[in-house]
């Protein structure tokens, strides 16, 4: 007789850690090995490697791209010079970090739900919306600061 399998309660969803999805990536990277045997071996769908496996060049690529630098425009010295010193506005509570394996779209086009001011030394303000790639965002104080 057959194998029989008794689901006494719904399954949730098996949430795997960076370390865990890492070591099952390279176990399904390795030489003579094919992704249905790891995926059997771990009891997990094929699909959910492959998406991994998407998931990561995307990443590796996004990482790789070369970082430039785009003049939107320069403000006059004098300009700055004559603004008033103002307190920095009271920032919102902080919105929760993006899961790891984030969208790189937006979920929803049209209204945005927060704004974020950063406002430079040389008098330039960068305003994003809170749909901003945080990586991105990250290279942007760094990019800056090397050409000074």
């Amino acid at each position: 007789m057959g194998r029989i399998e008794v689901i006494s309660r719904t399954e949730r969803r098996r949430k795997y850690s960076p370390a865990e999805r890492d070591a099952i990536m390279r176990e399904a990277d390795a030489p003579d090995v094919t992704v249905r045997e790891v995926a059997k071996r771990h009891d997990i769908a094929e699909s959910l490697i492959y998406s991994w496996r998407t998931a990561r060049r995307q990443a590796e690529k996004i990482a790789s791209e070369p970082l430039t630098f785009i003049s939107y425009g320069a403000v006059p010295q004098s300009a700055v010079a004559n603004v008033p010193a103002t307190p920095p506005p009271e920032l919102p509570d902080p919105v929760p970090t993006m899961p790891v394996m984030e969208e790189l779209t937006r979920p929803h086009p049209g209204a945005r739900p927060g704004e974020i001011g950063i406002d430079l030394p040389s008098g330039v303000r960068l305003s994003v919306d809170s749909y901003v790639n945080e990586k991105a965002l990250a290279r942007v104080p760094r990019a800056l600061r090397d050409i000074s």
